[in-house]
């Protein structure tokens, strides 16, 4: 039940600031303004009253929201110009409320920023009227939420109007004092404007695609950057192997050594033909450069398909004889036997604990464990 005798706003039972706002600002009033937070569905929320006002100060508390404006569209911003939790039809709506808020600004509103973080937590709401004066002071940001005018949800706020000139005055004061110390605040009208110009500008189809893209592999690209696997002292950009490679194999071979680091283990499934052998022996190749010994575990049939790149072996088909190869290659079937020999291996004294890397290929011989079936 709302109490409307009480000086308090809450946005619950005793009114919100959104209300307090469109029933005292008019035509030709002077607001003034002090939030951590300015976004455009809360001035559109309250268009019909601030479009005819003589202007806006508003004095940014925060100045992480405007130091890390995204001005590369990487999104990478803390910039809050959005509301959260919007409502479908809000969202489709958005690219022309952000051209109106900018329209807004650049006619009635002046915008500054508190220079140092964590410094002021303020919040402020100042109406000027032809010599009357309204103000509002508390803890309700400049969002829907905040101001109480979410048609689902609001943020339950403590703020306290104000009804004594003198209080009035002081707090207008306050403001003064702070919007004009050149040391404390900062200009970033341009700053708002810029990023209000992402939002509604016209977006080509093929920057949408690419930037879909980045954000599906963002991660993996991060990854790379941070790994260091073409370190001078691995020496992996050097090798024979390396260097075959075509740029979406060489891609490949990094993102499955960031996996491995990160999951100690990784499955390469690119389609038949685009080079999953090689890109399998850049890996070892990448490993046995660490000292690390690899054993790779295969079918009978393609036994041969690895044992020509081994270093050891001087047949004119090894590709890569200069990168020494070290691996050892066993069958599948190996893994059932105790004794006897595997090529130039016995078994009976394989210590199978000593290798670092396992490398599997055909794999899916492991899922599809037919009964019966026996390894070619």
């Amino acid at each position: 039940m709302s109490k409307p005798n009480s000086n308090l706003r809450d946005n619950h039972v005793r009114g919100s600031v959104g209300e307090f706002l469109k029933s005292k600002i008019e035509d030709g009033s002077s607001v003034s303004i002090v939030s951590a937070y300015f976004t455009i569905h809360a001035f559109h929320a309250l268009k019909k009253s601030l479009t005819n006002i003589k202007e806006l100060r508003f004095l940014y508390g925060e100045p992480r929201f405007i130091k890390n404006i995204d001005t590369e569209k990487t999104d990478k911003k803390a910039f809050k110009i959005e509301d959260e939790g919007l409502t479908f039809d809000d969202t489709l709506q958005q690219n022309w409320i952000a051209k109106a808020c900018a329209e807004w600004i650049r006619e009635k509103v002046q915008i500054r920023s508190i220079r140092k973080s964590n410094l002021m937590h303020a919040k402020m709401y100042h109406i000027a009227n032809n010599g009357g004066e309204e103000a509002i002071v508390g803890s309700s940001n400049f969002t829907v939420r905040g101001l109480g005018l979410s048609a689902t949800h609001n943020n339950i706020e403590l703020n306290l109007k104000i009804d004594s000139n003198t209080d009035r005055a002081d707090v207008k004061a306050w403001f003064e004092e702070l919007w004009n110390n050149e040391t404390l605040v900062e200009d970033v009208k341009a700053q708002v404007l810029l990023y209000l110009e992402q939002l509604y500008q016209h977006t080509p189809p093929e920057f949408i695609y690419y930037k879909t893209l980045y954000h599906i592999f963002e991660g993996f690209l991060d990854e790379h950057e941070k790994s260091g696997l073409l370190a001078e002292d691995i020496a992996l950009v050097d090798t024979d192997i390396w260097n075959t490679l075509f740029e979406f194999q060489k891609d490949a071979v990094k993102g499955a050594i960031n996996k491995i680091h990160q999951h100690n283990g990784c499955i390469i499934a690119d389609s038949v033909g685009l080079g999953k052998t090689y890109e399998a022996l850049a890996v070892i190749k990448y490993f046995e450069l660490r000292n690390n010994r690899v054993l790779v575990l295969c079918p009978k049939k393609l036994r041969d398909n690895w044992t020509v790149y081994q270093g050891h072996n001087n047949d004119e088909l090894n590709k890569f004889l200069n990168d020494r190869f070290a691996y050892t290659v066993l069958s599948h079937t190996d893994l059932n036997r105790e004794r006897g020999k595997s090529g130039d291996i016995d078994l009976a004294t394989l210590n199978w604990h000593n290798y670092d890397l396992v490398v599997i290929d055909e794999s899916h011989n492991f899922r599809n464990n037919t009964p019966g079936k026996k390894d070619e």
